[in-house]
């Protein structure tokens, strides 16, 4: 396996990094393992309310607020002056062009690194976070010079909700408070903000407070948002550096944090190192060949979605406990349920780290009601919503996946009661109408509310109810009652009562074929009876891995069509194009986007079920590694070194969405794995 430094998937030369549209479009990102992270565009331009280079997660994993917005630098050179700032202002107006000094951009592992060619001098810059901290890194070293090279540095603050924007005029009140610190500053935005610091190991930060007022935010303006943004000048650095000289710039909520830039990079550095050595497969033949190298990109990408979350006491003060979660997508979202489980396979497993699938499964125990799994936990409360039918029937196979992977029957058994009861609300009916209906099958939804995956709403408009029996709920349902069955008899408990259950809900799964259309009813039994459209969910009839009893003939069948007419380079579209609800493009404002989200709009994480699907079908694992191909060009554009969430429907099939996602990342691990152990012993 490949070193960190070594992967070479993302590096680009002039042709990218000179050019403003190809370097603006594409982003990258650094995360810190508790909620925080950093990201930006390549170009040095604030394109979303999201940028910045310290987003601290100040109730972890959520409460992220940005901190540090970014470093404008002027360098003097010979005598010469060039900016490698550039900003966008109200109007159009750019400032800075900063970019046509890069001469390169790579990620090194995760880390980003820029080389700026300032005549005959080589300028390099790093950007990472310590793991577990809201610590932020930008190391300069002056890699190559004739003479001295001296760095004149802005630090833009802010203090606000990642979400939103700042208009300047609502801090009058409230001048922001800077107190000199042992190698910087200590900033307080106000007097109940948490306070955070900018130090240095060179030169001296000198405090300032002048505002730099309407950032515009392009991409917030293509989204249909609120897209001007106020930052403050909190704070100068002027310093000179000689030929082979660092200067580390750190942003911290910790009050002293490590100043030995090199002492930090080097425990980044391992810390990648060590996520790369452990996922290295055991081979399952005596020369099979280490992943590629964008598969250990992707490994290294996995790991920014993990983060802790504690595990609340009972009723006992003080008696949390650590635990694990998953970030379901950078930069907006939260942990959500349905995300964390669907992604769990693929980010912990299939990179050899089930000893974090564990306290993951754990922790969402904790949060178990009434048979459900939370959708998402909300960033302005501690009250988890359980708005999902799904959510808890990916908890089944993620326990599935995880006890076939580890043979882990203590956890098995101390999870066992709470899956029993899962089972028992669901034959009784819980939220939502979800319940099990006379024929064996799962009945879920009401009007006003969004249960599956497909879960767009706007206020009162909900884009997919789909009320009735979902395809993929019920393939999930039987699949859910074929794993408990498994788990009875690694427990030596009887199977009868789940096995009768997945055995009514196989005889009535028949219910959903068309045998005209050679396919699956999406819905039936909803309100308007049943629903014809072509979808990519009952994929999941045949990829799951104790799936509903479908024939040969009909499992080809739903292979073929969906990739006649669902698939494309970047995962399936969520509606079949000549269907009149069809929307080929993703945009505009959030009427128009959640319009378009499950209407068209292609889901890189469906490669998953897809790719599984067709080497279940065709038994072609080379077929099924050629499908996955497209997404590992992908690593290069978009967020770069891992995946978006979603593409427009039709061609070009540009990205959209969160530009790093959980489940798109895991799915494309779980199915190269898969492969590379194909035929399953």
């Amino acid at each position: 396996m490949a070193s960190r430094d070594q992967l070479n998937v993302v590096d680009f030369g002039r042709a990218i990094c000179s050019s403003l549209p190809q370097a603006e479009q594409r982003e990258w990102l650094i995360a810190n393992g508790i909620g925080g992270y950093g990201c930006g565009t390549l170009a040095g331009t604030l394109t979303r309310c999201y940028h910045g280079l310290l987003v601290a997660a100040l109730k972890p994993p959520l409460g992220r607020t940005l901190l540090l917005t970014k470093l404008d630098e002027t360098v003097s050179y010979q005598r010469m002056s060039y900016p490698l700032s550039c900003d966008r202002w109200a109007g159009g107006t750019l400032t800075g062009h900063g970019y046509l000094q890069l001469e390169r951009f790579h990620l090194e592992g995760t880390i980003p690194v820029w080389h700026y060619a300032i005549a005959d001098a080589l300028l390099e810059k790093r950007i990472w976070m310590q793991p577990g901290e809201n610590t932020t890194y930008i190391q300069y070293q002056l890699c190559r010079a004739t003479g001295p090279l001296t760095l004149s540095i802005k630090a833009l603050i802010n203090y606000r909700d990642h979400h939103s924007v700042t208009q300047s005029k609502d801090w009058d009140e409230q001048p922001v408070q800077t107190k000199p610190h042992p190698k910087g500053l200590q900033i307080q935005a106000f007097e109940e903000a948490t306070p955070f610091y900018l130090l240095s190991d060179k030169g001296q930060l000198l405090p300032a407070s002048k505002w730099y007022q309407h950032y515009l935010l392009t991409v917030d303006h293509y989204r249909g948002l609120v897209h001007l943004d106020d930052n403050l000048h909190a704070a100068t650095l002027r310093t000179t550096l000689r030929p082979g000289e660092t200067l580390t710039i750190v942003a911290s909520t910790h009050p002293q944090p490590s100043l030995d830039g090199q002492t930090a990079l080097s425990t980044r550095q391992q810390y990648e190192q060590n996520l790369l050595t452990q996922a290295l497969p055991a081979p399952s033949l005596p020369h099979s060949p280490a992943p590629p190298p964008w598969i250990q990109q992707l490994t290294l990408a996995a790991d920014q979605f993990i983060v802790d979350r504690t595990i609340p006491g009972n009723d006992t003060p003080g008696n949390d406990t650590p635990g694990k979660t998953i970030i379901a997508g950078y930069p907006w979202f939260g942990d959500w349920g349905r995300d964390t489980m669907i992604a769990l396979p693929g980010l912990t497993l299939a990179t050899q780290r089930p000893e974090i699938a564990r306290p993951i499964l754990r922790t969402f125990a904790r949060y178990l009601s009434q048979g459900m799994l939370p959708n998402a936990f909300p960033e302005a409360n501690d009250t988890p919503g359980y708005n999902t039918v799904d959510a808890i029937l990916w908890y089944f196979e993620a326990i599935r996946a995880y006890i076939a992977a580890t043979q882990d029957d203590d956890l098995l058994q101390e999870l066992f009661p709470a899956l029993a009861e899962v089972i028992d609300w669901h034959v009784r009916g819980t939220r939502y109408q979800i319940h099990l209906d006379s024929d064996g099958l799962i009945y879920a939804g009401q009007p006003g509310e969004q249960l599956t995956w497909m879960d767009a709403k706007v206020d009162d408009w909900v884009v997919t109810p789909r009320i009735g029996k979902p395809v993929e709920i019920n393939a999930l349902w039987h699949n859910a009652l074929m794993a408990m069955a498994q788990f009875c008899r690694r427990l030596n408990k009887p199977d009868s009562e789940y096995m009768a259950l997945a055995q009514r809900a196989a005889t009535s799964f028949e219910k959903f074929w068309q045998t005209d259309a050679g396919y699956c009813y999406d819905v039936i039994d909803g309100p308007e009876g049943n629903d014809a459209a072509l979808r990519p969910n009952q994929v999941f009839a045949v990829s799951l891995a104790l799936a509903p009893p479908l024939t040969a003939q009909q499992q080809k069948a739903i292979v073929d069509t969906s990739a006649q007419q669902l698939l494309t380079s970047h995962g399936m579209r969520s509606l079949n194009p000549t269907h009149p609800d069809y929307i080929g493009r993703y945009g505009g404002d959030r009427y128009k986007r959640d319009g378009a989200y499950h209407q068209g709009t292609v889901w890189s994480w469906l490669i998953g079920p897809f790719v599984q699907a067709h080497l279940k079908v065709y038994q072609d694992p080379a077929a099924a590694r050629s499908l996955l191909m497209p997404l590992a060009h992908h690593l290069r554009t978009g967020c770069v070194g891992t995946l978006s969430e979603i593409f427009d429907g039709d061609p070009p099939y540009l990205p959209r969405g969160a530009y790093a996602q959980a489940w798109s990342v895991a799915e494309v691990l779980r199915l190269w794995q898969l492969i590379d152990q194909w035929p399953p012993t």
